[in-house]
């Protein structure tokens, strides 16, 4: 992240924390064994015979297929290694040993006859310049230019005034601003941005109140949530997006504005509930609080720029069902009048966070392989997914998420179970028509992972609150599990209600 960033001290400090987790967790002879045993199990399904996987008509494409998400789910599972380097060799992968360019021995059959289902090699490289990248590239880039001009900062400021100084009301304020950040910027870097605004209020407060407990908890908690609101907000939004919109798929043409008008509102509802509960379980003892954010920014031509390229941006976005004009064009605005107008250099371009980008490209390359391998089509006619209960797969999916995000990756669990459950759906359209349909169940994948927030190893925001000291984690775990359980009622509740009535 940029050095002139707020949050940035607050950001190293966590990225070191992170690097050190991760050692004390895998000393080099754990990870050398998670890791054996990641590769174990994927040569043993890489050499299973076809009949095994009980699938009609499955061939060594589709079987190393099956083998490379094993070995994804097996290391984002086990997180001996940064879960975009899993990714990465996911790509490398599937293009070496099942694409159109794949190694010659790999590429034909015992006979020497040439498999027909080769994964297009082009197909697999486009991951990476996928639309939906280029709009994270241009949420990248606005939040770059937010930092640098200072905007970050006088809208945090010009948004918390009107929530005064009543101690209740500035955590409101906390919440819900954290959470508009997080709808357009990195949940990280708000929750580091507005944990450095909020450090000197914690330390004024008393020793022996718990307010500044949950003031402490409403940025993780606002971060996690407010990404909800947006397809830029978190990873997994657009995961689900892509494969909901892909033109050889569900083709549904869900827009920008269109996700923020069932989306946000559900947000809102959500801040505000998690508003009660933190002002219920930590009651504040001090009852004003009197908030200084420090602007030493000066504005010049060039911040004119920024303020206006952000908001037509926005709206643009909002308004992308209107215009005709897609949203991850629009992405491309901000760059293409940010970068001619000065405000971002090379150097900014480094600072992109490209192992987020990488990390998304590997999920949607697990997505091509599955169905240019043809994997996908001989699941859908082995397994039964239409007798299956469509609300069971409902509850049962999202339940599955939660879990699991909270102890892994949010982005790598929607990796792997967004192609799965699109393979399902797609089978089952017609029994989940009643329950919102197909959208229901994938926009469920990420509204469970953004829910997922009972431990600090469960999203960044969370450990940088954790790092406060300010925090039990007994008070993190309670505050994470009743957020958990209401969140995903009132979110499928709102999913199965607007996909019903043609809404999403």
């Amino acid at each position: 992240m940029f050095k002139n960033f707020h949050g940035y001290p607050m950001l190293e400090a966590y990225h070191h924390w992170k690097h050190n987790h991760r050692k004390t967790r895998n000393p080099i002879g754990a990870k050398s064994i998670k890791v054996i045993i990641a590769v174990a199990v994927t040569l043993l399904l890489w050499f299973l015979p076809a009949e095994t996987y009980g699938l009609n008509g499955v061939n060594a494409i589709e079987q190393r297929v099956i083998a490379v998400f094993g070995f994804a789910a097996l290391m984002w599972l086990f997180d001996a290694v940064p879960a975009w380097t899993t990714s990465l060799v996911v790509v490398v992968l599937l293009l070496f040993c099942c694409s159109s360019s794949a190694l010659w021995f790999m590429q034909t059959d015992a006979s020497g006859a040439k498999f027909d289902n080769l994964i297009d090699y082009k197909a697999i490289l486009h991951c990476f310049a996928d639309p939906t990248i280029m709009l994270f590239i241009g949420g990248f880039i606005i939040a770059i230019a937010a930092t640098k001009s200072g905007l970050d900062v006088k809208l945090a400021k010009t948004m918390l005034k009107p929530f005064g100084t009543k101690s209740e009301n500035v955590l409101l304020g906390f919440i819900l601003v954290t959470a508009l950040f997080s709808m357009f910027i990195s949940n990280t870097a708000t929750a580091a941005m507005m944990l450095t605004f909020l450090a000197p209020v914690l330390k004024a407060l008393p020793a022996d109140g718990k307010g500044k407990i949950g003031l402490a908890l409403a940025i993780p908690i606002g971060a996690n949530i407010g990404g909800m609101g947006t397809p830029i907000g978190t990873p997994p939004n657009a995961i689900a997006l892509k494969y909901l919109n892909d033109p050889d798929g569900m083709n549904l043409g869900i827009g920008f504005g269109q996700w923020m008008l069932v989306m946000v509102p559900l947000t809102i509802l959500l801040l505000l509930i998690a508003w009660v509960v933190l002002r219920t379980l930590f009651p504040f003892k001090q009852k004003t609080i009197n908030l200084v954010i420090e602007d030493h920014h000066k504005s010049d031509w060039r911040n004119i720029v920024v303020y206006i390229t952000f908001a037509v941006t926005i709206l643009l976005w909002m308004t992308d069902t209107v215009t005709g004009v897609n949203a991850n064009v629009v992405a491309m605005l901000p760059v293409g009048v940010l970068c001619i107008a000065g405000v971002i250099t090379k150097r900014d371009l480094e600072e992109i966070s490209w192992s987020i980008l990488w990390m998304i490209a590997g999920a949607f390359a697990l997505g091509v392989a599955l169905n240019q391998s043809h994997l996908a089509s001989h699941m859908i006619e082995s397994i039964p997914f239409a007798s299956w209960s469509p609300l069971m797969v409902i509850i049962g999916s999202g339940l599955i998420c939660w879990l699991m995000a909270n102890f892994i990756s949010h982005t790598a669990t929607a990796a792997l179970f967004v192609p799965i459950l699109a393979i399902a759906g797609s089978s089952m359209e017609s029994q989940l028509a009643g329950l919102g349909g197909i959208s229901t169940l994938l926009i469920g994948v990420a509204v469970s992972s953004s829910l997922a927030m009972i431990l600090p190893i469960s999203t960044p925001p969370n450990a940088l609150a954790d790092a406060t000291g300010f925090i039990k984690q007994k008070d993190m775990v309670r505050t994470g599990v009743i957020m958990g359980i209401v969140g995903l009622v009132l979110g499928y509740l709102v999913l199965i209600f607007c996909g019903s009535n043609g809404i999403l």
